[in-house]
C-alpha cells in the first residue's frame, strides 16, 4: 500500500493520508485535499451530495477511511488486517464483515445513471489506464519513479476535473440566480407536484402557491357564499391548473411571463400574456391565477 500511496514532488515525499489536523469525520477530506492540492470543501459537498442521492457517499467514506492511512501510520486499517492475517485474523475477520456490509448496502444505493453504474467505473478504469500509460519506459525505469509519475498525472488530471466541475456549478448557481430574479422565483413557496381537493368553503384558503412544480386547485365543491370570493392561485414554474365551480360567475385574471394562459377555452402564448373573464352575478368567484415561466389553465367543473 505504502509504494502506492508515495509520490515524488520537488524532491519531497508525498503521501496520501488521513488528516488529523483538518478533519470532521475520519480526516478524509482533508487527506485528499492535501494531495491533489484542492480545497477539502469540494470532497465534502461531493460526499453530502453523493449520500443525498441514495446514500453512496457515506459508503464511498467508509471504505476510504478503511484503505486510506492514518496521518503518520504506515498502514491503513485494511493493509494492516491483511499484513497481520495470520497473528491476528479476527481484524481481517471484522474487516471482511464490514467489507460485505457495505457491498450489499452498495448494491441497493441509488447511483447515477441508474442501473449504469458499472459503466462509470469502466470509464474511470480506462481513463486510469490511458494517463498512466509509459510505452516502453516500464521495462527500462525504475519502477517507484513510474509510481510517482502515475501520482503526478493522475492529480493533475483530477484536480483539473475538479476545478471544471465547479466552474460548471458556480456558472449553473449564477444562471439559476438570475433566471430566479427575473422571474421572482420563491422555492420557500415550495418544490414539486401538489393538488387541493377543497371540499367546501370552510376550507378554501385565500392563496395557493408553489415555486416549482405543477398545481392542480379543484374548486369543484365549493359553494360560495353571496358576494364576490377571492382566491389567489401561483406557480413560479410550473404549470397551474383551477378547477372552478360550475354554477358561479367569475371575474378570473390569468397571466404568465413566459408561457401559455388559457381561461374556459381561450387560450394566448407568449411573453407577458394574460387573459381576462368578467362576469356578473349573485355568487362571483374572483379568482388570480399566475404562473411565472409554465402554463395556467381554467377549467369549468363538469358534473
Amino acid at each position: 500500500m505504502s509504494e502506492h500511496t508515495h509520490t515524488i514532488e520537488n524532491g519531497a515525499a508525498k503521501r496520501l493520508e488521513r488528516s488529523r489536523s483538518d478533519r470532521m469525520v475520519a480526516g478524509v477530506c482533508g487527506g485528499l485535499a492535501r494531495y491533489f492540492d484542492i480545497h477539502p470543501v469540494f470532497y465534502r459537498v461531493g460526499f453530502v451530495v453523493l449520500t443525498l442521492l441514495g446514500g453512496a457517499g457515506i459508503l464511498i467514506y467508509a471504505a476510504a477511511a478503511l484503505v486510506i492511512p492514518d496521518e503518520g501510520k504506515e498502514d491503513s486499517v485494511a493493509t494492516a488486517a491483511l499484513r497481520n492475517r495470520r497473528d491476528r485474523p479476527w481484524p481481517l475477520i471484522g474487516l471482511a464483515l464490514v467489507g460485505v456490509a457495505l457491498a450489499s448496502l452498495l448494491s441497493h444505493a441509488t447511483l447515477w445513471p441508474h442501473g449504469d453504474a458499472w459503466a462509470l467505473l469502466l470509464v474511470a478504469g480506462a481513463a486510469i489506464l490511458w494517463i498512466t500509460r509509459h510505452g516502453n519506459r516500464a521495462a527500462t525505469e525504475d519502477a517507484s519513479v513510474l509510481a510517482a509519475e502515475d501520482s503526478r498525472r493522475v492529480r493533475r488530471v483530477f484536480k483539473g476535473l475538479v476545478i471544471a466541475a465547479g466552474t460548471i456549478v458556480a456558472l449553473m448557481l449564477v444562471a439559476a440566480a438570475i433566471f430566479a430574479a427575473i422571474f421572482h422565483v420563491h422555492v420557500g413557496s415550495g418544490v414539486g407536484d401538489r393538488s387541493y381537493v377543497v371540499a367546501g368553503a370552510q376550507d378554501l384558503h385565500r392563496n395557493y402557491k408553489l415555486g416549482i412544480g405543477d398545481m392542480t386547485v379543484d374548486l369543484r365543491n365549493v359553494r360560495l357564499n353571496d358576494g364576490a370570493t377571492h382566491v389567489g392561485t401561483r406557480v413560479d414554474v410550473g404549470n397551474l391548473r383551477v378547477i372552478v365551480p360550475e354554477n358561479v360567475a367569475l371575474r378570473v385574471h390569468g397571466d404568465a411571463q413566459l408561457g401559455q394562459v388559457e381561461v374556459l377555452g381561450q387560450a394566448a402564448d407568449g411573453r407577458n400574456v394574460d387573459k381576462k373573464i368578467d362576469q356578473t352575478g349573485k355568487q362571483v368567484l374572483v379568482l388570480d391565477a399566475h404562473v411565472g415561466v409554465g402554463k395556467v389553465t381554467v377549467t369549468r367543473a363538469v358534473r
